[in-house]
């Protein structure tokens, strides 16, 4: 089914669409509100805008900040927002999604420094702060591709993902495997500190390795099966981790409050559950937050690879959406405001705020008033608009004429080439996509 697409450019047209949907959404027409500062850690955030981790697969051979990479920091670091959230960058080589994903190394260690540097002074140029740059660490788990084609690492099978593309028991990755990854993700932290990043996210998300672990009620063995085991990779990753850095190096983590897939398939969900049951999630943030000292939480929901309706809602792509985008909206905020009433005291990031474009202001603006969130993050707006923070902070709004459009051509050039905006930086970008168009028809 198709529905109508986001051309609502009015709070009380949102409003109205959205009581005919029998929806709701807390909106505010307080927009300074995201002008505020925050102390996260020992760090003072300027305001609560951030630019959530999207990887532009445009890593230079050695798996340093490639020509792009660059330009697209450099466009980020003259947002304006507080948080620049960095995107994923693999902890091994055989984790990678992509043979030009990022990845640190002592080799070229100095690259990133130098990119770091770059942006904290061009953003202190532009508007005398800067921000707070955190590095998001993964492995791709079943979607790693390191060297341009499926070479999978599952936590295990999974009667949904398999269904189209079974994968052979050597696929899936042993215990013994499992047991090195902590000593990998220490030492991942330990050269961002040494680049100069201000902290470091464990990647716990979108159906990647930990993030399918967490959901793994099937696997037996010690990551699988009870609650316990299905946390262990998780928990001694975030331990080791904080070990190995020093001083005020933020440990954070981007983590799925939900798969939006049923029982036992997935994490966020209990049997005979329809839609969320969030009481494992919430356990387990409260652990990162209440024992391992984890301040800040960036929470997402959804798997971009198999059901990207319910992590980023949109008008058009390769797949019509199967229900009303704004119902995906509905969805992550309600999924927020119960990890918030849930884990007292967290600072909390929202995700799937591009989806209403110009008007996303008046649900960040309502997300901060009602203590629902603390920080608000973007994504695919920022590769579409990257002075979107500038512009609300300085003139209350977002132009229409430069949002996101959801038209999920980003994430089609990124499963098939390098990632950005084909219709907002179409100089780069359009004749990249036309050309992955190409090869898709031949």
């Amino acid at each position: 089914m198709m529905y109508e697409k986001m051309t609502l450019s009015t709070l009380p047209q949102l409003q109205e669409r959205l009581n005919k949907l029998g929806l709701s959404l807390p909106l505010s027409e307080q927009v300074s509100l995201l002008g505020q500062p925050l102390t996260v850690g020992g760090f003072a955030l300027s305001n609560r805008l951030a630019i959530q981790p999207m990887e532009g697969c445009d890593g230079a051979p050695d798996s340093s900040p490639g020509e792009l990479t660059i330009r697209r920091y450099h466009r980020f670091a003259e947002s304006g927002a507080g948080l620049i959230w960095f995107e994923a960058t693999a902890v091994v080589p055989e984790g990678r999604a992509n043979a030009r994903q990022l990845m640190l190394t002592r080799e070229n260690l100095g690259r990133y420094k130098q990119l770091l540097e770059d942006m904290r002074e061009s953003s202190i140029k532009a508007y005398g702060f800067a921000p707070m740059i955190l590095i998001q660490l993964t492995h791709s788990g079943r979607y790693s591709k390191p060297r341009g084609v499926p070479e999978p690492m599952a936590a295990r099978h999974n009667a949904i993902y398999d269904k189209d593309n079974p994968l052979d028991d050597q696929r899936i990755v042993t215990d013994a495997y499992l047991e090195t990854l902590p000593a990998q993700y220490a030492a991942a932290a330990k050269l961002a500190q040494e680049a100069g990043f201000d902290g470091a996210d464990i990647k716990a998300c979108h159906g990647y390795l930990i993030n399918e672990l967490l959901g793994a009620h099937t696997r037996e063995g010690k990551y699988g099966g009870s609650y316990e085991n299905r946390t262990r990779l998780y928990l001694d990753a975030v331990r080791a981790a904080k070990a190995a850095v020093s001083g005020d190096f933020i440990l954070t983590t981007r983590i799925n409050g939900y798969d939006g897939l049923p029982f036992p398939w997935g994490f966020g969900t209990s049997e005979g559950a329809v839609e969320e049951d969030l009481t494992e999630s919430i356990r387990l943030i409260r652990t990162l937050h209440g024992e391992l000292g984890m301040q800040l939480i960036n929470l997402t929901i959804g798997n971009p690879y198999f059901n990207p309706h319910i992590n980023r809602p949109y008008d058009d792509g390769p797949v019509p959406s199967p229900e009303h985008p704004l119902k995906g909206v509905a969805r992550i905020v309600r999924c927020t405001q119960a990890i918030k009433a849930g884990v007292p005291g967290i600072t909390l990031l929202s995700s799937g705020n591009s989806y209403l474009r110009a008007l996303s202001p008046y649900l960040a603006a309502g997300m901060l008033e009602g203590n629902h969130a603390d920080l608000i993050g973007y994504g695919r707006e920022a590769f579409a608009y990257p002075t979107f923070a500038r512009d609300l902070l300085t003139e209350g709004r977002m132009n229409p004429r430069a949002s996101c459009l959801s038209c999920s051509k980003c994430s089609e050039l990124m499963r098939g080439s390098t990632s950005g905006c084909p219709v907002r930086d179409s100089k780069v970008y359009a004749p990249l996509y036309v050309e992955l168009k190409g090869k898709d028809k031949a």
